[in-house]
Order: C-alpha cells, then structure tokens, then sequence
C-alpha cells in the first residue's frame, strides 16, 4: 500500500509517498480501507521529531481517517461488517491506503456524509467533546472562550457548545477567520492581533467573565485568560502554540479566583478514556451531522489535497492558512 513518510525529522520537503507492506488486523482489529485522512498540527510536530507516536503505535503520520470496512480481524463481536462506511480517530496510521483500528473505536459515517466530510470529524469533534463534557464538564446557560476558533477543534467546539446550550466566544487572527467563527454559531469574536481579548470579552460578559476557556495557545495568553476568566472557572490547556512558560505570578492570581487549570492531550489517554467520549460522542451528538437536524452539526473542510501533495498540505497548515480542516484524499 501507500502512504506518507519521511526518512529524518525537518521540513515539509522530507515528505514522501512510499510503498509499504499492507497491515493485517489483529485479534478484536478491523482493517479499513482510507478514502480520506486529515491533517493536524501533531504530524507537524511529529514531522519536526518533536512528538514521538505512542508506544506501539503506527510510525506513519494521520490521527483520523475515513473509509470502508475491508477485513474483520478474529474475535471481533459483529458490529462491523464488510464494506461499511466508517471513520476513526487514530494514534497514528491514518494517512495510508489502509489502516488498522479496534473495533470499537470505529463510528459509522453519518448518512449522505461523504469521506471528505466525515474524515474533518474525528480528531477535531471528538477533542472538542471530550474538551466540554469531560474535561470542562460544560453547563447550560455558561460562556466559554475559544481560542483558535476558526482551526478544526475550534468551529467544532464552537457547534457543541451551542448544542449544550452554552454561549460559544471565540479569538482568531483575520477578519476572514473571525467571519468564519460567525458562521459557526459564535455569540462575538475578537482579533487577538489587534485587539486585546481579554477587555473585549469582560465587556461581552459584563465584566463576569467566562467560565470556561479552551486554550491551545498557552504561555503568552496566560494574563489575559485568567484577566477574563470567572471567579471559580476553568481553565482548559491542550495545546502549547506560543510555549510553556509563564513569567508572573500566576498562582496567586489563580488562587484569587478560586480558578482551576485542567490539561488534556487526547493522543496520550488511554483507550478506555478515549473510548468512553467517543461512545457519548456517537450517541449524543453524531446525529445531529444528518442532514434534517436542527441544530445541524457541520465539519469545516478548508481544502483537500492528493496524497501525493501532502508537503503542500503541511506548508498551508505551517503557514496558518487553513480555516478548518485539510483533507487529505487517498488514491482510488
């Protein structure tokens, strides 16, 4: 089969296609033939050496895919037959003709959802679920800042917390991408290169602040989240964009708020944690992505590249470009 690789840590140009051998599924496995992956920001990392794949995970780059069931593995329960449409969220592997998943992390495609669509699902929703509802455990009626609101997490998280009934805010870099957050369902949006987010959103908030935010950002947002955050909110961290360090006082400001920090990588729980959200995720909001619905539940898809382009993929993504998700689309 094909599929990415690169032979030493660096740029977008060490990308390749190769051909390797095909993988067999395992005892309670079942092998999918991908007709789509998507692109995320830890196969960059993972691209530049900096994030290694789970032990005994596929050293191939890809965290979600879409496609068909091709081969059922032994002990598998039957829930899964040949040729259904599915999709999964990966520890790696997914950018490849073929992928292998335990059963029971596979979700069945919404109907009249293409592979396209259906492979901006998995990463980006399930994170954003499992952000709100077991992270941040999310209530009615609460305001939650989201950074980074037009990325794939993003406009994800910003639908869920309008299917919770919740108020979604969020931060993006352009206009174009503030548009885009709108469109999504965000309640107000602010340019955090030109404008400072925390004053704009204690003013959105009547000087309250937010109880919840999801930060991808971290170091360098560190005063103005907790600025804006709500006496007994919470703070979110799953990603380090601008680093790790703190310079301040961060505690006594924290403490003062009786605020608290919760941090997640969805790529490093366990499988019974990842199971358990993604079971919530199927059944409380995946069919809200039929068409019909109200609300609608719709992925984002900013472009779609061959696999035999996927260095260009990684430029757009490392250049900040993409509003949602990158697909990346196999061979037929």
């Amino acid at each position: 089969m094909l599929a990415v690789y690169f032979d030493s840590p660096g740029g977008p140009e060490n990308l390749y296609v190769k051909e390797v051998m095909k993988p067999h599924p395992g005892e309670g496995e079942v092998l999918v033939k991908v007709s789509a992956s998507a692109l995320n920001r830890v196969d960059l990392l993972q691209r530049r050496g900096k994030y290694p794949p789970p032990k005994g995970a596929s050293e191939i780059l890809g965290l979600e895919a879409a496609g068909t069931v091709a081969e059922l593995g032994t002990g598998c329960k039957g829930q899964w037959k040949i040729g259904d449409a599915v999709m999964a969220l990966l520890s790696g592997g997914g950018q490849a003709e073929y992928v292998t998943v335990p059963e029971g992390l596979l979700m069945p495609i919404p109907k009249d959802m293409t592979f396209i669509q259906a492979a901006a699902i998995p990463e980006a929703w399930l994170t954003a679920f499992q952000l709100l509802h077991f992270v941040a455990k999310v209530q009615k009626g609460e305001t939650v800042l989201i950074h980074a609101g037009a990325s794939g997490v993003g406009t994800a998280a910003i639908q869920l917390v309008r299917l919770a009934k919740a108020i979604p805010i969020a931060t993006a870099g352009t206009q174009e991408k503030l548009k885009a957050t709108a469109n999504a369902g965000a309640a107000a949006g602010f340019n955090y290169k030109t404008e400072d987010f925390s004053e704009k959103v204690l003013a959105f908030t009547q000087g309250l602040g937010v109880d919840v935010i999801l930060d991808c950002v971290g170091g360098s947002y560190w005063e103005k989240n907790l600025n804006c955050l709500r006496t007994d909110g919470r703070w979110i961290i799953y990603g380090l964009l601008s680093g790790g360090e703190v310079h301040g006082d961060l505690l006594a400001r924290l403490l003062s708020k009786r605020a608290s920090i919760h941090t997640t990588l969805l790529r490093s729980r366990d499988k019974e944690a990842s199971d358990g959200s993604q079971q919530s995720f199927t059944e409380d909001a995946l069919p809200y992505f039929t068409g019909g619905t109200s609300p609608h539940l719709q992925p984002l898809v900013d472009s779609v590249y061959p696999l035999h382009e996927i260095a260009a993929a990684h430029r757009i993504m490392e250049e900040n470009k993409n509003i949602g998700k990158i697909v990346i689309e196999m061979p037929a």
